[in-house]
């Protein structure tokens, strides 16, 4: 323990005893930290809480208490989970973009190879097609005027 009362302590307007529970986890040189903390929770449930954890998890739970309680003050309707959520969206968003990003790259990496295979059979392919198209047609109007009786 540091000289003098912890911030929780200090806060409290009480001594503070070596065996002080909160001194490691709110030192007086951070009083905001037990404030937020108390404004939120209280501190005989801070207490209760730390006393039933084991020593090695005090530490995470006071940072816990202390982060959500800062989200609280910031959003009192949501909390911490307003923050999740919208990180939730943050990644989702990144997903989308990056399903997106790679379809226009395999879409690009085709069109790069199908010019490099077949050049020119694409080209007059498509123009028999077009020829036989119109040889079609003029079929195709030719026998309406024989079956009109014009021929």
């Amino acid at each position: 323990m540091s000289s003098g009362r912890c911030a929780a302590c200090r806060y409290l307007r009480r001594r503070c005893t070596q065996d002080c529970i909160l001194s490691p986890y709110f030192p007086s040189n951070n009083p905001q930290r037990f404030a937020s903390v108390h404004r939120i929770y209280g501190a005989s449930n801070v207490t209760k809480l730390l006393q039933r954890l084991p020593t090695h998890l005090r530490a995470e739970a006071a940072d816990s208490l202390y982060f959500e309680a800062q989200c609280r003050l910031e959003d009192p309707v949501y909390g911490c989970v307003g923050l999740i959520f919208l990180l939730q969206q943050q990644i989702h968003s990144a997903e989308s973009q990056l399903i997106k990003t790679q379809a226009e790259i395999a879409v690009m990496k085709s069109q790069t190879q199908l010019p490099q295979t077949q050049p020119f059979r694409a080209i007059s392919g498509s123009n028999n097609l077009l020829l036989q198209q119109s040889d079609n047609d003029a079929n195709l109007s030719f026998s309406n005027q024989v079956s009109s009786g014009f021929i």
